[in-house]
């Protein structure tokens, strides 16, 4: 049985990337991973900056001061905290499906570190990553180990996991806006890649490349 789907022919690179059908599955919606980048960029923003805010209501590590910058604060919890910002930001606005799934495995990373990190951290035998003591009583400790470190680094491999296995296959949704763009760009609707569109008024001053047609202009001469 023979695929009966009519690809272009064309010997052009930059063509073959943008017409290709089979190519263009790379390309994908920018609503897939809508959801889950918003998630890790609401996160992100949490865990970078409730070490700072948290003081204002009693929700924290020692020192129990607010805006106070420590190594500790910046390697437990901004750092990661950056990182799955930036990977939210990237799948919100990725339309390409390598790029979004190496965002949502940077967003793991960043999660498994906020769960693994406070482990770790003393294994290394220095003050320097000493992320100090919850507050509180019993209750406050467990929500803020909970809501600072290990709850939060959960919460983020779980929104970047889905993240990773949506742009991981080849849904029906994503062949058909594949689909779409290859009938445009046959249909002249959509530009071609790596190419800046030209004007359609006056003649042409580019020279043809590859298999391209070449558009001649034929002067009449009189009789």
């Amino acid at each position: 049985m023979t695929d009966s789907t009519d690809y272009p022919t064309t010997s052009h690179p930059a063509d073959y990337r943008a017409t290709s059908y089979p190519a263009n599955r790379m390309a994908t919606p920018r609503s897939r991973g809508a959801l889950s980048g918003l998630g890790l960029l609401l996160l992100g923003a949490w865990g970078a900056f409730i070490p700072f805010i948290g003081p204002y209501f009693d929700y924290a590590y020692t020192p129990n001061q607010t805006w106070t910058w420590t190594a500790a604060r910046f390697w437990m919890q901004v750092l990661p905290g950056g990182v799955a910002f930036l990977a939210g930001l990237a799948l919100l606005v990725s339309a390409h499906r390598v790029a979004a799934s190496v965002a949502a495995w940077l967003a793991i990373a960043a999660g498994a570190w906020y769960v693994i990190g406070p482990v770790a951290a003393p294994l290394w035998n220095t003050h320097y990553l000493d992320i100090g003591t919850p507050i509180g009583d019993r209750t406050n400790i467990s929500v803020e180990q909970i809501g600072m470190f290990y709850g939060l680094g959960a919460a983020i491999i779980l929104f970047a996991a889905m993240a990773a296995g949506r742009f991981s296959i080849v849904a029906a949704r994503d062949a058909a806006y594949a689909a779409s763009r290859y009938q445009a760009v046959q249909a002249g609707q959509a530009p071609v890649a790596g190419e800046t569109p030209q004007s359609t008024t006056g003649p042409e001053t580019n020279a043809p490349t590859g298999d391209r047609p070449i558009r001649r202009h034929h002067r009449l001469l009189p009789h």
